[in-house]
């Protein structure tokens, strides 16, 4: 089975740099409507990328995987329709109303399912694949004993990260807002400000946390690498990779996104190189921002560790 690689994209011009890469799947939106974007594309930024995906003959993901509100519904019939006029591929989406409306109003716009935290069971995807969804996302906490016990189970494609950042707490409120107010300051919110919560018993922990218009988003200490780990994954079936750009900008990230495309190539072509695949992975901790750690998240560990 061919290896697909999702990026995430910051700007047209990352997106025109990925593609000339050669990654198989763009992933963007805006910040209404989904999670974690780090850019929040204009309508008409999302018709060009589109448009360039699909002459490089990629494919492009829209990130409509927000918690919906009755406010967001509301327009929600309207922004779909305009992602199926532009032929964007597919929508990643969590809420099941979202499903309905695509669903009860015929949008030709497949979806994943993509309420990643919560994906930690093969059922939980086949339960979404028998409603119509095309693939799912799985949860960033999953060992390796559960990946390798699920492996044969699913019914759809499903993704799992192997680079970038891993949310592990969201909450739909403003809680830097209500902090910052409580201690009667302004402050920037914002990713780009780079806020970081430390555990009472652990000062050397650095959890991410940043605000933006769905509200408030931490991230684990460390960042995820499984380059490492790409071989073992690809010989269960988990051949759908994801790589998060949140925190690594520009250029690194399409060098990154590069690193990845040449391990795929090689494991399609069974030719992999442990000698080669150590320089880059060394290349990626050289590129991955200085400021952020790099491990393999929650794959190496006991799964009766794991609280």
């Amino acid at each position: 089975m061919k290896i697909v690689i999702t990026a995430t994209i910051e700007s047209v011009s990352q997106a025109r740099n990925l593609l000339d890469v050669g990654v198989d799947i763009l992933y963007l939106g805006e910040s209404k409507f989904g999670l974690r974007i780090k850019h929040s594309f204009t309508r008409e930024e999302m018709r060009e990328v589109v448009v360039l995906a699909h002459r490089a003959g990629a494919r492009v993901v829209i990130a409509v995987n927000a918690l919906m509100h009755t406010d967001e519904m509301k327009s929600i019939f309207e922004y779909l329709k305009f992602l199926e006029e532009i032929a964007a591929d597919f929508v990643a989406v969590a809420d099941a109303g979202v499903i309905y409306k695509l669903q009860k109003e015929q949008i030709n716009l497949p979806y994943i399912y993509d309420s990643s935290i919560f994906v930690t069971n093969a059922e939980q995807v086949n339960f979404w694949a028998k409603r119509g969804s095309v693939g799912a996302v799985l949860a960033r906490e999953l060992p390796k004993s559960e990946l390798y016990a699920m492996r044969r189970n699913f019914l759809i494609p499903t993704e799992i990260l192997v680079y970038g950042a891993t949310v592990i707490q969201h909450s739909k409120r403003n809680l830097l807002d209500n902090y910052f107010q409580f201690l009667g300051v302004d402050e920037e919110k914002n990713l780009e400000r780079g806020w970081f919560l430390t555990e009472s018993q652990n000062s050397s922990s650095r959890y991410s946390i940043f605000e933006d218009d769905q509200g408030t988003h931490i991230f684990a200490n460390n960042d995820l690498n499984l380059l490492l780990e790409l071989e073992t994954l690809s010989s269960w079936g988990y051949r759908q990779w994801k790589l998060e750009g949140l925190y690594t900008a520009g250029d690194d990230f399409v060098e990154i996104a590069k690193i990845f495309m040449e391990v795929k190539f090689m494991l399609e072509e069974d030719r992999w190189d442990l000698a080669r695949i150590a320089l880059l992975n060394e290349r990626i901790r050289q590129l991955h921002p200085k400021n952020r750690g790099l491990d393999t998240g929650f794959f190496s560990l006991n799964s009766e560790e794991i609280q």
